[in-house]
């Protein structure tokens, strides 16, 4: 009986060590955009797409992941301030970025009317929110029904693909987790600049490149990088990985948040630099 009891403790503990292990993301699903349309009017517009959103996000909280209710994160920016007509094309960015969520998935939903029967193909895709890299992309379709239910026909659509879209994101999330996410990083120079990649700098005398490609060795996660290529006037970083999470806040960790990093570093070195970040790559300019 002991001995039963013990076995039965140790799979219990194996499960839950297992479940512990399994670190599952926040998801927040947005609608597709054209270039050009206000995200704002997307859902006020089309009652449909509301309904899509609805059931595409149920079915990731029927499998027991956490989500974001894009709606309302929109509603709240619409009431601030900060978010004035000026800043309309870069809204969707400014609620991903403040959002909390680990990915987000952007749903288009095509609504198919016909004699013979009406229809809903979904196309979902999923990006991790601070990079911008794509985890997960499926095309559903609910086949042709005579109904006017498109909630019903949109849950065909996506329960469909459901599986095997939340299968493959979860497993390049749990990649992330483990090994880190994947951004690019460009060093390059200012037209005045009076240093090139071979200029001796530092204490020890050491080239810029070395100098660079040490301090990248030491601070990618898990000292994960991989170097494009390097000449006098350009040194390409094509896969550095960054933490997930920020170890001292626990935070969502960023490519401005590595950017600062490498910031600090240029000025133990004596050199000032300039910085850009678009999506997950790192714009260097030593001036």
């Amino acid at each position: 009986m002991k001995r039963l009891i013990a076995t039965l403790i140790g799979i219990i503990l194996g499960i839950s060590l297992f479940a512990q292990q399994t670190v599952q993301p926040k998801i927040m699903v947005i609608p597709y955009t054209k270039d050009g349309e206000d995200i704002r009017t997307i859902l006020e517009n089309d009652v449909n797409k509301r309904i899509a959103l609805t059931k595409i996000k149920e079915a990731f909280d029927s499998r027991g992941f956490t989500t974001i209710d894009f709606t309302a994160k929109l509603k709240a920016a619409k009431s601030d301030a900060t978010f004035v007509d000026d800043n309309k094309s870069d809204l969707k960015s400014m609620i991903i970025q403040n959002s909390g969520a680990d990915i987000y998935v952007e749903a288009e939903v095509d609504i198919l009317l016909s004699a013979t029967g009406n229809s809903v193909k979904t196309v979902v895709t999923a990006y991790e929110c601070s990079t911008g890299n794509s985890l997960s992309n499926k095309v559903g379709e609910s086949g042709k029904f005579y109904t006017d239910d498109i909630g019903k026909l949109t849950s065909k659509a996506i329960e469909s693909i459901a599986e095997d879209f939340l299968n493959t994101m979860q497993l390049k999330f749990n990649d992330i987790v483990e090994n880190g996410k994947s951004v690019i990083i460009n060093f390059g120079f200012d037209s005045e600049s009076e240093y090139t990649m071979s200029s001796e700098i530092g204490t020890q005398g050491l080239l810029l490149s070395d100098e660079i490609e040490l301090w990248m060795e030491a601070n990618a996660h898990k000292n994960n990088y991989h170097i494009q290529g390097t000449s006098d006037n350009l040194m390409i970083f094509d896969d550095v990985r960054i933490p997930l999470k920020d170890s001292t806040t626990g935070n969502n960790y960023n490519p401005n948040k590595f950017a600062l990093e490498i910031f600090k570093f240029m000025r133990t070195l004596g050199l000032q630099i300039g910085r850009d970040i678009k999506g997950n790559t790192i714009y260097i300019t030593i001036k």
